[in-house]
């Protein structure tokens, strides 16, 4: 089985996101000409995760069908040994069913997946934050990395880009999606130029119409300003961003927040949940305006990335720049 990279319109993913999603936003990111990934824990059981696939493979064959494109979906699947494994399996024979042709793995040993969804010709990325993961992953047999670097929401990591994924391609030729703080064409754009072959998205696939989170979440990402972010391991238990007007509307201080009890025991008020009460986002928060369709926000992005190819030399965009900035004053 191949992937249909020839249908993608933009080098991009929305990113596989708790809550957020839904089988709505994946579907319409896919259709929209971008990678539309979820979390295979979404669907809530093993049925429901059936029926996702394949309302998605559905949803494709009704688009070949019209000659229309329909951009390839990944799954997220956790790798961690802490789970339980007839859970795990039960989900992994799932996506082997539907023969999902991307997935993405994190937070353990991916090489069950991997030795799995190469039997269906499936390609697997894996999720990490640092150079020792990169190179676990890569010893693992993974076919992508993506890097999630500084200023990504949810779970992120700690590296700039700029450091992060030239130090990564130095060790491996293959393919390398780059996450954090990127949520318009000039940021594709830049990663492309750094040397990364896909975008990841995440905070701005949250605030469109189809996302699977609360109105609430996606008018605070509107109003709130890339400072609002809040990197802690004190909500999740482990290090993610969060908007520090929704922990305040918990009723936390953001800059006194309880210790975790332990690594993935966070120490919070009953009633506080992660994701579901204290919403995440990332520095890219300060880019989103509006709330438009994920079709808008694509033929958007692809306007973006357009006209930030067309820019012309470095030189001349300086120029241009000065230039501005002199007939101003």
């Amino acid at each position: 089985m191949s992937v249909r990279w020839q249908d993608l319109r933009l080098p991009v993913m929305a990113a596989p996101m708790f809550i957020v999603s839904n089988l709505d936003l994946v579907i319409a990111a896919c259709r929209a000409g971008v990678i539309g990934a979820f979390p295979s824990a979404n669907p809530r059981a093993p049925e429901t995760l059936d029926d996702w696939l394949g309302a998605i493979r559905a949803a494709e064959r009704d688009s070949v069908d019209r000659g229309e494109p329909f951009a390839p979906f990944c799954v997220n699947m956790l790798a961690s040994s802490a789970l339980d494994k007839d859970k795990r399996d039960r989900a992994l024979a799932t996506v082997a069913k539907h023969e999902a042709p991307l997935i993405l793995t994190n937070m353990g040993d991916p090489r069950e997946v991997v030795d799995a969804a190469h039997g269906w010709g499936g390609t697997v990325f894996h999720d990490v934050t640092t150079i020792r993961h990169a190179e676990k992953a890569i010893a693992a047999g993974v076919d992508g990395l993506m890097l999630v670097c500084a200023g990504a929401g949810g779970h992120a990591g700690t590296l700039s880009p700029f450091a992060f994924l030239p130090q990564v391609r130095r060790m491996f030729d293959g393919p390398i999606m780059l996450a954090g703080g990127i949520a318009d064409g000039n940021g594709i754009a830049a990663a492309l130029a750094l040397g990364a072959d896909l975008v990841v998205m995440g905070t701005r696939f949250i605030a469109t119409l189809e996302s699977g989170t609360v109105d609430d979440h996606k008018d605070m990402l509107v109003d709130a300003r890339s400072e609002d972010v809040v990197f802690t391991d004190a909500i999740a238990g482990l290090p993610a961003s969060f908007l520090a007007p929704s922990i305040a509307a918990n009723g936390l201080d953001p800059a006194d927040l309880p210790k975790p009890l332990a690594r993935h025991r966070p120490n919070l008020p009953a009633g506080v949940k992660p994701w579901k009460t204290v919403f995440s986002g990332g520095h890219s928060t300060g880019l989103i305006q509006d709330i438009p369709s994920v079709a808008d926000v694509v033929d958007r992005l692809v306007h973006e990335f357009d006209t930030a190819r067309e820019a012309g030399s470095w030189r001349n965009a300086l120029a241009a720049s000065v230039g501005r900035r002199v007939e101003q004053s």
